[in-house]
């Protein structure tokens, strides 16, 4: 079975909105869901229009993106309206305390931190809140793997609030750049102080 099947908030939420009486239809259900290598070409699309015209870089090209979504698709989640992809996020396994250039591209079955690649959403439903609920979600399923103990990611200075207001606390500068561009590193405590203690023999 897999972990999406396992956790009760992954299954396909159909959400209706109330409609006024003598209306017959109803508004489009969302749903979430771990993403597939299917999915990475309308991934790759939102992403590119995100980044390359804030940025002029994508956090991951196609190749990359459906290189996780084949080793690690319980690492993401998808938000669709009507079978249309309107927002996601990507990540992977990694096992250090800190970011290097390897975890750009590297998915380290075992570790016990998420590094979130990407989070985007497509531009005709942006500036709706949709960005952090679709990260409180993803949080929430990160408690229910046991395996993961806390979350990081790396951001451009303007993004910072955005993440602080979902509980990510900053960590300090990056120590990756990508051309001109650099970054701070933020992580969340998936996992607090009592349950660290309790799985390390303290």
């Amino acid at each position: 079975m897999s972990v999406v099947s396992a956790v009760p908030f992954m299954k396909p939420v159909h959400m209706r909105s109330p409609v006024p009486r003598g209306r017959r239809h109803t508004l489009p259900a969302s749903e979430f869901r771990s993403l597939s290598p299917e999915d990475a070409i309308s991934v790759f699309e939102i992403e590119r229009e995100a980044f390359i015209s804030v940025s002029g870089e994508c956090p991951l090209h196609l190749d990359e993106v459906r290189h996780f979504l084949t080793l690690c698709p319980e690492l993401s989640l998808g938000w669709f309206e009507e079978g249309r992809l309107v927002a996601f996020i990507i990540g992977s396994l990694w096992d250090q305390e800190r970011l290097t250039m390897d975890a750009l591209t590297l998915h380290k079955p075992h570790g016990t931190t998420v590094h979130i690649h990407v989070l985007a959403v497509h531009r005709t439903f942006r500036q709706q809140g949709k960005g952090s609920i679709l990260m409180w979600r993803y949080l929430q399923y990160l408690r229910c793997l046991p395996y993961v103990r806390r979350t990081v990611l790396m951001c451009e200075d303007f993004l910072v609030p955005f993440y602080q207001k979902s509980g990510f606390k900053v960590q300090g500068p990056s120590n990756i750049a990508v051309g001109p561009l650099t970054f701070i590193e933020m992580f969340y405590p998936v996992r607090g102080h009592a349950f660290m203690r309790r799985n390390s023999g303290w």
